[in-house]
């Protein structure tokens, strides 16, 4: 008999993890001001983009090295494109991995976004 807590289908999100390398490039507080007005604009502008549904920062984690997190409207490897354009990126404050995020079919919505986020998926088989 099937678990009941066990979710039969999964709606599957493109999720990037912001983290912030050990080799990032020292700068001055004027440059990570400017830096970091660039990386809020760039990420202002993939939500407007409707390429982002959900970003934001982490300020209280176990790992300090994670940053922020973003859900893409958009598959793993545009995400990814999209990642690497990023200004805080491309100057080695930041960098990024790409997963996809299964959780329980219906779970999760987001309300304000203009097109289909993720996709619905069976459980995996064994």
């Amino acid at each position: 008999m099937p678990d009941p807590n066990i979710p039969d289908a999964f709606d599957v999100f493109t999720v990037v993890l912001l983290r912030r390398p050990a080799d990032a490039p020292e700068m001055t507080e004027d440059e990570l001001d400017a830096l970091q007005a660039r990386h809020l604009s760039y990420r202002a502008q993939l939500a407007r983009d409707g390429a982002t549904v959900a970003n934001g920062p982490f300020l209280a984690q176990s790992d300090e090295t994670l940053r922020g997190m973003s859900v893409f409207a958009r598959s793993p490897e545009e995400a990814a494109r999209l990642s690497a354009a990023d200004p805080s990126v491309i100057a080695g404050r930041l960098s990024f991995e790409v997963v996809e995020w299964w959780v329980a079919a219906g779970s999760i919505a987001f309300p304000s976004a203009t097109e289909p986020v993720g996709d619905r998926r069976p459980l995996p088989a064994d």
